[in-house]
């Protein structure tokens, strides 16, 4: 092990990925009229509210909580939404709403806006947001790629069961990365770092119930490995013991064994791959390699040729009763629950 360090908001990356944020937003009950908030705003502060005050936060929404209208180009993000929902538009015509497991691979390449926004659906019980957001960089020769966006459903996740001596089973939910052996994840773009398996990139959501034990398996040299404890009370890795809130910086060459060694379930994050041995010039929501292809980026995007925004406003939510969906720029459909 490299290092232990305490976790921080965004939680701090290795190269290929730039950023990464988990949102654990305990929202009460929503409105029957509307699916923005359905309490006290006072807390808040609209339009820039990360201080989880009540509990939850309405980070850049001003009644549904979110992030409106904004620009990405020269990476891809990859939103995990656990629990609760999330309703995307962007500037390709593309929509779509989705939650409870399900998983978004969205690529800005050359250049995409769009808006993330958290719809109130219960108005009868709390609207609980549990979701990741990662930035997975990419290569000089893909950053202006066309945007593209697919959705990885609940239903096609793959979960990996692995059972201990004790008879304790742990689940792995590989996003992207398979476990020899095993089934192999819903695959990236065709122009995404992670998808030349020589890279190795490994997004993988451990889950470990009390006693489990259970060894992440190596990689090879050359290889950036994060695991971030970010929910349960302790673990040990192999003689040491770590606490809850924890980032460990690993050899990815060694076996890592892992031990729940609390009364309560365990959940880890691992974010692995080859860096990308490239400069990285970074202001905002623009990742290139150089200062001046960030001034470029700045330029095309007051240019409008980011696409055009058809939605009436910069957050727009779906109806309340819209089931999970897709509509993709081509005008294709897709219906997970149908």
């Amino acid at each position: 092990m490299q290092k232990i360090i305490p976790l921080r908001v965004p939680f701090q990356t290795q190269s290929p990925f730039l950023f990464a944020v988990h949102h654990l937003d305990y929202y009460p009950p929503g409105s029957r009229s509307h699916l923005g908030i359905n309490a006290p705003l006072h807390n808040h502060s609209i339009g820039m509210d990360f201080g989880n005050p009540d509990g939850w936060n309405m980070y850049h929404g001003e009644k549904v909580p979110g992030f409106p209208q904004h620009p990405h180009r020269g990476f891809e993000t990859i939103t995990l939404c656990r629990k609760g929902f999330c309703d995307h538009h962007d500037s390709m015509n593309a929509a779509g709403r989705f939650g409870n497991g399900d998983c978004q691979w969205m690529t800005a390449g050359r250049g995409v806006c769009h808006s993330e926004m958290f719809p109130q659906i219960n108005y009868d019980k709390p609207n609980t947001l549990d979701l990741f957001q990662i930035w997975l960089n990419l290569p000089k020769k893909s950053k202006l790629v066309d945007p593209h966006f697919a959705m990885h459903w609940a239903s096609e996740s793959v979960h990996v069961k692995m059972r201990d001596a004790k008879g304790k089973v742990t689940s792995i939910e590989t996003i992207v990365g398979q476990m020899q052996g095993q089934a192999a994840p819903k695959p990236p773009p065709s122009h995404s770092w992670a998808a030349d398996k020589d890279n190795h990139v490994a997004i993988w959501v451990i889950t470990m119930p009390p006693e489990a034990t259970w060894e992440v398996p190596s990689a090879p040299p050359g290889i950036n490995r994060s695991l971030y404890f970010f929910s349960g009370e302790k673990i040990r890795i192999g003689e040491v013991p770590v606490s809850k809130h924890s980032q460990l910086v690993v050899d990815a060459t060694a076996v890592l064994p892992l031990e729940n060694c609390g009364s309560s379930e365990v959940e880890i994050l691992m974010l692995q791959g080859k860096p990308i041995d490239e400069p990285v010039a970074q202001h905002g929501p623009f990742v290139m390699n150089t200062t001046e292809e960030i001034r470029q980026a700045f330029q095309d995007y007051r240019s409008g040729m980011f696409g055009d925004w058809t939605w009436s406003e910069d957050g727009p939510v779906q109806e309340r009763s819209r089931p999970r969906f897709a509509r993709y720029p081509d005008g294709r459909e897709e219906y997970p629950d149908a």
